[in-house]
């Protein structure tokens, strides 16, 4: 009997997450500048939409429709729901700024001062500002010189028309150099900031001398940040990635965001210039880049108005060891990220760049931070004479150029560096460490769910293993003889490795689950994950649902899955934790008729992460490892205040907590769960 399974559209259910951020911002439970921060975040997320997703679907629309009808690709009716949703959501974010956050500053005696409320003194002090660091940053763009190519991607200008001449003029905002925002002289006990577009304005007549100025609107323009992938599989990545760089500030327009009020003539001429249709245009409120809020100066906030300090926690193990070889060889460690300090990584790293016994380090990094005691520590452990293998993602979206920045250093310092296959992406998250004990080579390892990263790592939620087992060691050894281009396929004892037995391990285990439900044993799947979209993973728990299999899932992003739906999934529970820390981590847990096998790693159940990038996910073999993973899953199941209900109906409903039950907010139990280990 053929199977008539349902499905969510993965751009609709992405907007379904970001509207999860946006609760956030709305919510009163938390501190305003908090709110503010999501509303930050909610905007650099759309940001980053329209840069890849909806210039995706622009690509799709060029596909010839006799080649898209097969596929069942619809562009044009996806595009004009997705805006429409996204209008919505847009307004919804304006009535939370401008009706909520900005008087709830103004009671806390902080405000943000458009130029129409500077008072004389103000007025003077802010014309002194610009005149001596302003005015040299501009750039004025005349109207017929106008084109996509004048505007970069997602910074904001100023547009200025002169009605009687129907003339207008451009000028840019300069807040990279410059920041957003500019303070104000004002009483004690008060703080008082005015945005830089403001101050601009403030000086209009003086920076467009050419015309008689009837009107000042800011604009943003978002623009493809896909890689032009048709002739990318040919020749050198590394130059094609820093060509395709400057391509990406030229690249399509997909978005321009005006202010609320602009006149129809001037939005004609904009949407001209640029080459837009007028799909493309959106009427935003007066402010753009909602992002910058996260520079808002933290002195402004009293304690109460932002999230009380998670200081990490200390690892007793860790902070107890002199030498930390000795601690991972006795059994497993595993760390948890932002709650544990993430410098027992870094700390590590420094050991063995001075370990003589060391003989060779292996690693992987995908996203590296700009400066890092852990690159230090890589460096360090060149200077000392290490054999140092780094594989280096070229591929890792926004992060491309300084990624091959720090290789070239590596290679420059001795290090033997791989960067990305033509059509993979290297995902995980590994380290191995090779090293001299009783004259033979003893493997140590890290797997990781994050990456190698100290700032992400204090606001992703991770988990860190430290194992020294042989199996995953020597499994590891094989996963960077692949990346070295050593052989084409591992061979594997213990670990799923993507593209190579992930996606057959994952159908393995939960075809196993189905077996005991259908001889009536206890059968349950329990796995969190950033986003569930491949079709036959979804496929297969749609079967053990109808097996009679329970299935829990906590997908923070996206989830193509349907769950809740008679003879599909009405054995499927599925949650959303949005809070104040990104929940990241990849965890999955199968009851195996009570021989319990959990997993985590740096894989969720999507068809790339499945077949086209090198992903690493890690059993879990040590009792104590296992107990902390599970214990945190089981208090994530249990969360009453941050938890939404993920629906037949997508509601984003917060789950109901009834009367007399004690909060469960899971990410301050975690905290305090963590504190007692």
């Amino acid at each position: 009997m053929a199977e008539d399974f349902s499905y969510r559209d993965r751009e609709l259910d992405w907007l379904r997450f970001n509207e999860r951020v946006l609760q956030e911002a709305a919510d009163h439970r938390n501190p305003l500048l908090e709110r503010l921060r999501f509303l930050a975040i909610f905007s650099s997320n759309l940001d980053e939409f329209f840069k890849v997703r909806i210039s995706k679907l622009r690509q799709i629309k060029k596909v010839k429709k006799n080649i898209r009808k097969p596929l069942g690709l619809k562009p044009n009716k996806l595009l004009k729901t997705l805006l429409f949703q996204i209008d919505q959501q847009q307004q919804r974010f304006g009535e939370i700024f401008r009706t909520e956050i900005l008087p709830e500053l103004k009671q806390h005696k902080i405000y943000l001062l458009s130029h129409a409320d500077y008072s004389e003194k103000q007025r003077l002090d802010l014309q002194e500002f610009f005149e001596q660091k302003v005015a040299s940053k501009l750039t004025l763009i005349e109207g017929s010189d106008l084109s996509a190519n004048s505007l970069k991607e997602g910074e904001l200008y100023i547009v200025a028309y002169d009605k009687i001449a129907d003339k207008m003029a451009v000028v840019n905002v300069p807040t990279t150099q410059l920041g957003r925002f500019v303070e104000v002289l004002a009483t004690e006990g008060t703080k008082v900031y005015t945005y830089l577009e403001d101050l601009i304005k403030l000086n209009a007549t003086a920076i467009f001398k050419q015309l008689q100025v009837s009107s000042l609107h800011n604009i943003k323009v978002s623009k493809d940040a896909e890689l032009y992938l048709d002739d990318e599989y040919q020749g050198d990545w590394i130059e094609q990635i820093y060509s395709s760089l400057s391509q990406r500030q030229l690249g399509q327009p997909t978005r321009l965001l005006y202010e609320q009020g602009m006149p129809k003539a001037v939005r004609s001429k904009l949407r001209r210039r640029m080459g837009l249709g007028k799909i493309d245009m959106f009427e935003g409120g007066r402010r753009h880049n909602f992002s910058d809020f996260f520079s808002l100066p933290e002195e402004i906030g009293k304690a109460q108005l932002n999230f009380a300090p998670f200081p990490p926690l200390k690892s007793q193990p860790f902070e107890e060891a002199n030498i930390f070889f000795d601690l991972i060889a006795k059994k497993d460690r595993l760390l948890h990220f932002p709650y544990q300090d993430f410098r027992y990584i870094e700390d590590w790293l420094f050991q063995v760049a001075m370990d003589p016994q060391v003989t060779a380090i292996h690693i992987s990094l995908y996203r590296i931070a700009k400066k890092s005691r852990l690159t230090s520590a890589l460096l360090k452990a060149l200077e000392n004479g290490k054999q140092v293998t780094i594989f280096v993602e070229a591929k890792a979206r926004f992060d491309e150029a300084n990624n091959i920045r720090w290789g070239r250093k590596f290679e420059e310092k001795g290090a033997e560096v791989f960067y990305s296959f033509p059509n993979v992406k290297v995902h995980s998250k590994i380290l191995h460490i090779e090293r001299l004990e009783n004259g033979k080579k003893v493997g140590y390892a890290y797997i990781g769910t994050g990456n190698f990263n100290s700032k992400t790592a204090k606001i992703y939620c991770d988990h860190g293993l430290f194992t020294a087992n042989k199996g995953i060691t020597a499994d590891l050894v094989q996963v960077f003889r692949v990346l070295k281009r050593e052989m084409l396929r591992p061979k594997l004892n213990c670990l799923l490795i993507s593209p190579f037995n992930t996606r057959s391990s994952f159908i393995n285990f939960i075809q196993r689950e189905i077996i005991h439900a259908q001889t009536n044993k206890p059968a349950m799947i329990t796995a969190k994950m950033n986003s569930l979209e491949d079709r036959e993973i979804i496929n297969w728990l749609y079967r053990a649902s109808n097996a009679g299999v329970k299935i829990k899932l906590l997908v923070r992003g996206f989830c193509c899955l349907v769950p809740g739906v008679a003879g599909q999934s009405q054995n499927i529970e599925v949650i959303s934790i949005v809070d104040r820390f990104l929940e990241h981590a990849r965890v999955f847990l199968f009851h195996n008729n009570g021989k319990e096998e959990l997993y985590m790693g740096s894989a969720d159940w999507m068809t790339r992460n499945l077949d086209r990038r090198i992903e690493v996910i890690t059993p879990i073999l040590d009792v104590g490892v296992f107990n902390q993973l599970k214990d945190i899953l089981t208090i994530q199941f249990k969360d009453n205040v941050k938890a939404r209900i993920i629906g037949s109906k997508t509601s984003n409903h917060y789950v109901n907590r009834p009367t007399g039950e004690d909060e469960v907010r899971s990410q301050y139990e975690i905290y305090r769960y963590l504190e007692r280990l």
